[in-house]
């Protein structure tokens, strides 16, 4: 129970197969869970397809209708934990993240740091078939978060990270509220905040082929507008008491005090 990849999915028929073979194929065992809002396109039912090539690594959560992103991820944070995954990690299921990128991430997050962000914005880092317009959204979305909350993360809304368990076990999910961009926004700064240690190492980062994507106004509009709320929150509210969650395990406890 080392390393689990949280995949949430929705619509991604044209994806699920490839990515999960190319993950659980390197055999460098890693785990997989999908978290499927019950996908119109029968993504559920692909992944259950292939299941029987890995037993014991590959595992399956349908939830009932599209209830976004961030509750998806917090969905399967919660699952790793009640196991006793060590490492856990975020990841689209449309390429635009590397799955070898996977062991870089494990590396820096075993030896170097509590969360590790597969960032764009790092010196090495880069997109690849974005338009001119999704680039400046993009990084100057960055720029204006970096801005407000002082958080010194370049690429602060990226979607491909590994947290240490210990990381997960103190954030109080309840408080974590936000479905989009904010999502990976707040999980972040949570973990800044709360005194966790916080790198970005450089990853490709490749627009999808198949499939559609989930951007729309709305998580555009969550995002800037999040970004005031946490902030504001963080300089007028008690943000680590709000935000860590009120029972720690004892393994966690002794990880703070031995650092």
């Amino acid at each position: 129970m080392e390393k689990l990849v949280v995949i949430p999915t929705y619509n991604e028929s044209e994806n699920i197969k490839p990515i999960l073979h190319a993950i659980l194929g390197m055999d460098l065992n890693f785990h997989v869970l999908v978290v499927d809002d019950n996908s119109p396109d029968g993504t559920a039912g692909l992944v259950r397809e292939i299941q029987k090539e890995y037993p014991g690594q590959l595992f399956l959560q349908v939830r009932e209708g599209k209830q976004g992103l961030g509750t998806a991820y917090i969905y399967g944070f919660r699952w790793a934990i009640d196991r006793g995954y060590r490492y856990v990690f975020e990841m689209d299921a449309d390429f635009s993240h590397n799955p070898k990128d996977l062991e870089r991430l494990y590396q820096a997050c075993a030896h170097k740091a509590d969360v590790v962000v597969g960032s764009r914005y790092v010196k090495g880092g880069k997109t690849v078939n974005w338009s001119r317009y999704r680039n400046v959204l993009s990084k100057g979305g960055a720029l204006y978060t970096r801005i407000l909350t002082w958080m010194p993360v370049k690429d602060p809304t990226a979607g491909f990270i590994c947290y240490r368990k210990e990381v997960l076990e103190t954030i109080n999910f309840d408080q974590i509220n936000f479905v989009g961009y904010a999502f990976q926004i707040e999980m972040k700064f949570a973990a800044w905040k709360l005194g966790f240690k916080v790198i970005e190492i450089p990853i490709t980062f490749v627009d999808r082929k198949f499939g559609t994507s989930k951007m729309n106004k709305n998580i555009v509009k969550e995002g800037i507008l999040g970004v005031l709320k946490i902030q504001w929150q963080s300089m007028f509210k008690n943000y680590r008491r709000k935000v860590r969650n009120s029972f720690i395990p004892a393994s966690t406890l002794r990880a703070e005090v031995l650092s």
